[in-house]
């Protein structure tokens, strides 16, 4: 059987993976990330060590697994999305990993706003925010050294992708899942916009060529070959985000399916079958699925599921004497619905959709008879009325698509209260999945699809997925979250306004 090689760059680190072509996971192997947290809101991360964690990673799952390099078909990446670096010539590395979590590019977004936000949303099918369009001119006005030595942007993926593959800048390319994150692109028209480039005057040289997330875009190199254990000249193929690849594993495929992707981000994606982009309320980002023809919009949370992880660290003594998440769960199941008047604001870097730098996070409501249990549940609660708030705006935009259940995936997806709650805001089930991690499956579909292994990208998918409990929505519970959901929308707009006017006076 042929076996396809995997691996996900994400935010906490690289996870690499051997799936054999019925969807088995034969090894895997995980790199930790070293985020570096700098001044005035730089987050940033060493090329070479996100490269090295892909090398790796690949290594030490391909032993794990048992397989023979010679028996892997295909090699697929993916990786983080609103990030970028800058290549030069021969494809290594001139500036790091500007993350998505950096928020320094900020002083770039008044000039994009000023030209018309509404029309760079038209355009790219993302709102104004911490993305690779204000990072790109960011570069340009406070490191033009560095701007001048910058052959090409590229994202981690591609990055990778080109130096497995010894791609020079000439051959670098951008998949077309990261064009609304990329600031001046034609989503609609799967095309770099020459209005947005001559409006801002960006160097249109330095932007890849976009291709197919399958298309085969170079062949292992001998060097490489022989630090990863595969062998020389597997194809690989371009790849993409780390949250299309996640879509597509999580059996996100067609109109009317709804993902809820519970990792360090809250994202809750959407399939529609057609281009509408969120002008008004800039919440939605309408992201092209791999699937042709499909949009996944989504929204998501900065952070989200990191609330729950910072909440766990903060009540333990340690991080060793911290309590488990079940142990949390189990607390907060003797909480009601609503925790007792308590609101969570899950902002505490700025919301993303819809871009507010200054929003932070908060608790509200606050009285004597609160303890753990509440404050917990009401972090869960918050996330799961975000996603109420993202599925009405979604239905305004797309009009009457009958939403039937919700994939869970993620790490959050394990626990049976934070469904619950989220399938009693939202009136509809949510469908765990057993794989928890669909970005390796969505990966390894989309490298066999492009050497041919499979032929229809969808079906594959979905013969891969593996459900578990189905959590299904209350009369009483959706009433008890009613009037919760309402407040929290009130609470987020006020402190909103609350944060903008404290930033006036200072």
């Amino acid at each position: 059987m042929p076996y396809l090689v995997t691996a996900d760059i994400g935010t906490q680190g690289t996870k690499a993976a051997i799936v054999g072509a019925n969807g088995e996971i034969a090894g895997t192997a995980f790199r930790p990330s070293r985020l570096i947290r700098g001044a005035r809101g730089s987050v940033e991360q060493d090329p070479e060590e996100m490269f090295r964690s892909v090398v790796e990673g690949i290594r030490e799952a391909l032993e794990a697994s048992g397989v023979s390099g010679g028996e892997v078909a295909a090699i697929g990446l993916d990786g983080q999305m609103a990030g970028i670096l800058g290549i030069d010539r021969e494809g290594n590395a001139v500036t790091p990993y500007d993350s998505w979590l950096d928020t320094r590019c900020e002083s770039a977004m008044p000039e994009i706003r000023a030209w018309g936000e509404k029309e760079v949303i038209r355009l790219t099918g993302a709102p104004v925010t911490y993305a690779h369009g204000p990072k790109k001119l960011w570069w340009r006005s406070e490191r033009p050294d560095v701007y001048r030595r910058i052959a090409k942007f590229v994202v981690p993926s591609a990055f990778a992708a080109g130096r497995l593959a010894g791609l020079s800048a000439d051959e670098a390319f951008v998949d077309y899942t990261h064009l609304h994150f990329t600031g001046f692109a034609d989503a609609k028209g799967n095309r770099w916009s020459p209005e947005l480039i001559r409006a801002f005057g960006l160097d249109a040289d330095k932007l890849p060529r976009i291709v197919n997330p399958w298309d085969v875009v170079g062949y292992l190199t001998p060097e490489y070959a022989a630090l990863t254990g595969l062998a020389a000249g597997t194809p690989i193929v371009a790849g993409c985000g780390d949250t299309a690849a996640a879509s597509l594993g999580g059996g996100l495929v067609r109109p009317g399916q709804l993902l809820d992707i519970a990792g360090t981000a809250s994202v809750l994606a959407c399939g529609v079958d057609r281009y509408s982009p969120d002008v008004e309320t800039k919440t939605l980002i309408f992201a092209r699925s791999v699937i042709p023809g499909l949009w996944a919009p989504l929204a998501y949370i900065n952070g989200g599921g990191e609330c729950l992880s910072w909440y766990r660290k903060l009540i333990g003594p340690d991080e060793a004497g911290a309590p488990s998440f079940d142990e949390l769960n189990r607390m907060a199941e003797s909480v009601p619905p609503g925790s007792d008047g308590l609101l969570f604001v899950p902002h505490f870097g700025g919301s993303v959709c819809p871009n507010d730098a200054d929003l932070r996070g908060a608790w509200l409501g606050l009285n004597w008879s609160h303890g753990k249990a509440a404050m917990y549940r009401s972090i869960l609660e918050s996330i799961a009325y975000e996603y109420r708030s993202y599925l009405d705006i979604l239905e305004r935009l797309s009009g009457s698509i009958p939403y039937h259940e919700v994939n869970a995936a993620g790490g959050g997806a394990k626990s049976g209260l934070f469904n619950r709650i989220k399938a009693d805001v939202l009136g509809i089930p949510v469908r765990t999945l057993k794989s928890v991690d669909t970005t390796i499956s969505g990966s390894a579909v989309i490298a066999g699809y492009g050497v041919g292994l499979f032929d229809d990208l969808a079906k594959t998918a979905e013969s891969f997925l593996a459900f578990g409990d189905v959590h299904e929505p209350t009369p009483e519970g959706r009433e008890s979250y009613a009037a919760p959901a309402r407040r929290y929308r009130q609470a987020v707009e006020g402190l909103s306004a609350l944060y903008g006017r404290l930033k006036g006076e200072d």
